[in-house]
């Protein structure tokens, strides 16, 4: 999985990227968003995701690849011959070089599968998440989004008091140290001299 499995939105998945990785992820998502007109965007299992009636599309940076996952297995089939990388058991191509990527490929699979995707929702055989996380060999388990943190935040109330029980003392403190300066000397008047 990722190191930035801990993004919720696929905006901060990308900016947590380094640069070479971050442009060539954006270069895809955007295309996908593109030419996969409907298809909702979110971060799920450290994985952007792109759902068009369930998932359909999951794109993951590596350390040093890109991983886009297919849910119409047979479109990856279709095009496996016109990239390298191509794993059709598990349905997902392997970008090593993110420099040169196969974008027009890439677009041709993207548009393959939304027209898949239709017709299998016109037969009612949509794959369900759990399946599609099987085919790609992505466990739950290890995938799961992290739990969310918490802050404790004391209660107005204890917050209010502790500033006036400080005031409070601060002005005891005060008065104490008032009472025990003592007073300052009046000046002493020098008698005006006479005049003979």
């Amino acid at each position: 999985m990722s190191t930035t499995a801990s993004a919720m939105t696929v905006g901060a998945y990308l900016r947590d990227l380094p640069p070479d990785r971050r442009v060539a992820m954006a270069r895809v998502c955007s295309m996908i968003r593109r030419s996969a007109r409907g298809v909702r965007e979110s971060m799920r299992y450290g994985l952007a995701f792109y759902e068009l009636d369930g998932p359909l599309f999951a794109l993951e940076s590596g350390r040093r690849h890109m991983s886009l996952y297919v849910a119409e297995q047979e479109v990856v089939l279709k095009h496996k011959d016109a990239l390298p990388g191509v794993n059709p058991a598990r349905s997902f191509i392997k970008f090593s070089d993110l420099n040169r990527l196969p974008l027009d490929v890439v677009e041709k699979i993207v548009r393959d599968s939304v027209a898949a995707r239709r017709n299998r929702v016109s037969q009612g055989t949509v794959p369900t998440q759990a399946e599609l996380l099987k085919l790609w060999a992505i466990k739950e388990e290890a995938a799961l989004p992290p739990v969310a943190v918490t802050k404790a935040v004391s209660a107005p109330a204890a917050r209010a008091a502790k500033p006036s029980a400080t005031r409070a003392a601060t002005a005891k403190g005060t008065k104490k140290t008032a009472a025990k300066k003592p007073p300052a000397k009046a000046a002493k008047k020098t008698p005006a001299k006479k005049k003979a």
